[in-house]
């Protein structure tokens, strides 16, 4: 005979439906359903379900759950899981440990934890800018979203919600980087087993699209009218404002590397700037030759500077002891004129482009000074020290180059600081 809801919710601790004329107090007896299914009576006034079975001719059983909040059609539903499991020759009980283990897995691995893992494993082949650039966007745009959530549950209409906040603001390229790193954090995940799919590969091309701004910079033919311009000096700028723009025109490295170079770094014997690695965009150590002019500039700097106890090349006019500024070259390329045609980074593209068309360089030599990887197989393998002759040649000729485009002739060797 099968049970009712009104038989499960009248049976009492201390009297048995079926035995109603023995006393079960202090004892526990047992409800029957069918199929193994019963409903258990604690003497505390418990209603436990409880289902036996065989598997493998060995008599187990199960906990399905308390009665109310489990239901006599909830106890039935799960009897007939089971049933289906044990058809398939499953045992029930591994299956709900091996669910158990998965909830427990997921709880662990959230995005968050993954995210952070996948972070401090990158780190060493960062920038420390780069870094704090990375886990800053992501504790801001993604994880009060998906942070806590089971890496391995996200789909992508949740990520996709997730990158169209950050376009709402129209950050179109941070929305843009945001999917790009979730695309790597959930490639670890999978690496890792913590995950199964990337959903941010089906996002590609969701997202809305910003065109490309270049930095602005000069063409080759505009050279001497800054030339000339930084000659005039109308601006009135600092000459160490002047020597920075000139050192940045000579070594067209990126604006950071030129701003913080140490006095330390330069080897004056080899005529070399020794950039540590921990400086470098690549976490790579790059070495750069200097031409003459560069060590002009270098010593006309040092003669101005010596006596100010600053580790810094190019110290802050106003607090020696720190760097200048990252802003205070591109602010004074616009004191000079040039604001929407010249910035500090684009003094790179400008040498890119002059140096192949002018001097006619290999652009793998131009780019060893860029300090760009090369693509491809030897990417890998990449040295800084590569082509060193070659560009050694090079930085000379461009700087001979760049004074024969003054209108004087003399520009990049005089004396400004005098």
């Amino acid at each position: 005979m099968s049970l009712s809801d009104i038989n499960c919710k009248n049976a009492k601790p201390c009297i048995n439906p079926n035995k109603p004329h023995e006393d079960f107090s202090g004892k526990a007896y047992k409800l029957f359903d069918g199929g193994g299914l019963y409903l258990e009576v604690l003497p505390t006034g418990s209603k436990l379900w409880r289902i036996k079975y065989r598997y493998l001719g060995k008599e187990r059983r199960l906990s399905l759950g308390a009665y109310p909040v489990v239901s006599l059609a909830d106890a039935r539903e799960q009897r007939m899981e089971i049933k289906k499991l044990l058809a398939k020759d499953i045992d029930p009980a591994q299956a709900r440990r091996e669910v158990r283990q998965g909830l427990i897995r997921n709880a662990e691995n959230t995005f968050k934890a993954v995210a952070l893992e996948w972070h401090e494993k990158q780190v060493g082949g960062w920038s420390d800018n780069h870094a704090n650039n990375v886990l800053r966007r992501l504790k801001r745009d993604v994880f009060p979203y998906i942070g806590n959530r089971p890496i391995a549950n996200i789909d992508a209409p949740e990520l996709l919600d997730v990158l169209r906040k950050i376009e709402k603001r129209g950050a179109l390229d941070i929305a843009a980087r945001a999917r790009q790193v979730c695309g790597q954090i959930f490639r670890y995940g999978m690496q890792t087993s913590r995950c199964k799919h990337d959903p941010s590969v089906a996002l590609k091309g969701a997202l809305q699209s910003k065109k490309t701004k270049h930095f602005a910079a000069l063409e080759p033919k505009e050279i001497p009218e800054l030339l000339r311009a930084l000659e005039r000096n109308d601006a009135r700028l600092f000459a160490r404002t002047r020597r920075a723009i000139q050192f940045s025109m000579l070594m067209f490295l990126r604006p950071s590397e030129i701003i913080m170079a140490r006095w330390e770094e330069i080897d004056w014997d080899a005529k070399e700037w020794i950039i540590p690695a921990e400086r470098m965009k690549g976490r790579e150590k790059h070495i750069v030759p200097l031409s003459d002019q560069a060590i002009q500039v270098l010593k006309d700097q040092h003669e101005e500077t010596s006596m100010l106890n600053t580790p810094w090349i190019f110290p802050s006019t106003v607090r020696p002891l720190n760097h200048m500024n990252k802003e205070t070259v591109a602010k004074a390329l616009w004191a000079l004129g040039f604001k929407g045609r010249m910035t500090a980074h684009g003094f790179r593209a400008m040498a890119r482009t002059a140096i192949r068309e002018k001097l006619e360089y290999d652009p793998d030599i131009i780019e060893a000074q860029l300090a760009h990887k090369p693509t491809g197989a030897n990417g890998a393998a990449y040295d800084r020290c590569r082509h060193m002759d070659k560009r050694r040649a090079m930085l000379q000729e461009w700087a001979d180059y760049l004074d024969a485009a003054s209108r004087q002739g003399q520009v990049i060797r005089a004396n400004f600081g005098k």
